[in-house]
Formats: structure tokens, sequence, C-alpha cells
């Protein structure tokens, strides 16, 4: 029977504490029984999505959590660029970049995108463990947005670096029926599965269309571990007891893929990526997020480490 809000905080907090955080929990204490095949890693990265210090700081706090590495967009500039890879190497990280457009021009859009992958691909101060995609739009043509996967495809095999392109709202793969279409037709796409979106834009999670989620995790060579719901790309806080089916269902999804790794001998990356606000929920008029974010991908990460390690 559901608590009424007067009995829910009458707990007091320990209690309460302990109630939000039993569906993750009840997760983690369930090892991932498949045995590893030989070849098999998992690093997983950290967000500097909605953090406010210098790039040390972030890696300094990355390091210290316990993370493997980090994930962000490929520098600009080169003094960026020069202070991401001193702290890199300070705190002894590894690193996956983002890179994608913003014209609403194809062509200019995938000059744009083109300018960073290339240049985040063959740097010679870190190679990086992948190259994450947000490419094309969703208002491009078939032909227009295949123009990218087959760049990334040839970049991929001249260097030898894992890219992927994301399953993301307004890019390329931001349904599940459309990005079927592409999958189908182009048998070196890879991706980087943010599931959450997919369930927002079809709001449901995805029950009805199995086949195409099955079709998916056989290409997903990285998870960006956020858990969203039918009316949204992020819950508030998946540690909450109300979030329970949602996170269930997207754990099943990546214990499918880390069971193909494993059998495959494969490499894995996981990027915890839940998001500040807007992505997280806020109370109004202050806008005071309803959960700490940076707490909840560490809790992330530590719950996926101990379930696949």
């Amino acid at each position: 029977m559901p608590l009424s809000r007067r009995k829910f905080f009458g707990l007091g907090a320990s209690a309460t504490t302990a109630m939000m955080l039993s569906s993750l929990e009840t997760f983690a204490q369930e090892k991932h029984a498949f045995p590893a095949a030989k070849g098999f890693s998992l690093k997983i990265m950290a967000t500097n999505w909605g953090f406010r210090g210098t790039t040390d700081e972030f890696c300094a706090k990355v390091k210290k959590e316990g993370y493997d590495g980090i994930e962000l967009w490929w520098p600009g500039d080169q003094a960026s660029r020069d202070e991401l890879f001193t702290a890199l190497k300070k705190h002894g990280l590894e690193v996956g970049f983002l890179c994608g457009g913003s014209s609403s021009n194809p062509q200019q859009h995938l000059t744009e995108f083109k300018t960073a992958v290339d240049a985040a691909a063959n740097n010679t101060a870190q190679k990086p463990l992948y190259l994450n995609c947000h490419s094309g739009r969703d208002y491009f043509t078939f032909e227009q947005n295949q123009a990218f996967i087959d760049h990334t495809t040839q970049l991929a095999k001249k260097t030898g670096i894992r890219i992927c392109h994301e399953t993301h709202r307004s890019r390329i793969l931001f349904a599940a029926s459309v990005a079927r279409q592409y999958m189908e037709k182009l048998p070196d796409l890879r991706l980087t599965l943010d599931i959450s979106h997919w369930c927002t834009v079809h709001e449901s999670l995805l029950g009805d269309q199995p086949e195409t989620v099955a079709l998916a995790l056989d290409r997903t060579d990285h998870i960006h571990a956020r858990v969203g719901h039918p009316e949204g790309p992020q819950v508030s806080d998946p540690r909450a007891p109300e979030w329970e089916g949602a996170v269930k269902t997207h754990i099943g999804w990546w214990d499918a893929i880390v069971e193909k790794k494993k059998k495959a001998g494969q490499p894995l990356t996981i990027l915890t990526e839940f998001g500040p606000p807007d992505y997280m929920p806020t109370l109004p008029y202050t806008r005071q997020p309803l959960a700490d974010q940076w707490a909840i991908n560490v809790h992330m990460m530590q719950m996926l480490r101990k379930r696949y390690s």
C-alpha cells in the first residue's frame, strides 16, 4: 500500500533513505553471472555536464570517486585542449569525446561534424577510448544522414577507434523505428545506446518494439546509463521506489549488452549520464533540483561496477 506523505516523512531520515535506495540496491546485489571471455573489459566514464569548476577539479573529483575516465565534447580551441590533456595525464584518466554539428544546412553540418570528429580521432595527445557522435538531424533525408555514418565508418577503420552514433532526440537515430532503417541498411553502423530518448519519443518502455530493441542491443558498443520513462528522458531519482519499473527495464537492456560483450570478449564503455536541470526536475520558482545529480551518477557507477565486474 502506498505511503501517505505524512507517514513517509515520519519514518525519519535513515528509514526514508533506505526505502529510496532499495530498488537499485536490490539490483546491485545481483551479480551479472555470465563469465567473460578474454578481451572483455568495462570502463565506466563520468560526464562533466553540469559540473561547475575547472577541468583539473573535475578530473580530480572523478578519480577520487573511482571512475575510469571522462566523456566530454571535443574542445574547440587549443588552450582548452591543453588544459584537458594535462588534467587527464595528471589524474590517470581515460577519455571519450563527443563530436557533432549544429547547422541546419546539411552540407555545412557535415563539414562541422567532420572537422570535429577528424580532429578528435587524429589527436596525438591521448587516444580516446571511443568517439560518440551527435550526428545529423531528424529532419535531414536518409541520404544526407548516411553521409555522416559513412564518414565515421571509414574513420574507424583507419584509426582503430570505436566510433558510435547516439540514439538521441533531434539526431539521426532519434526514434527506434527510424534507427532500424539505418541499422538494416548500414551493417557497419555502431551505436551509443541512450535508450531513454526512445522511451520519450515513443511514450513507452518499448514493449511493442522488441525486434528493433534487440537489433539495437546487438549494435551497441557504448552505453549512456540514464533511466528514462514514457514522459521524459530522466527519472527524478532512480533510487526512488516509484521508478522501479523503469529502472528494471533499463537494467535488463544493459544486462543483455554486457552479456553479449562478455561472450564475445569485446570491450564495453558506460557513461553515467544523469543530467542537471532541465533534465533534472526542479521545484517551481526556485528551480531547486529535486535530487543530487553527482550523487546519483556516482551511485549508478558503483551499482554498475558491482553488477558487471
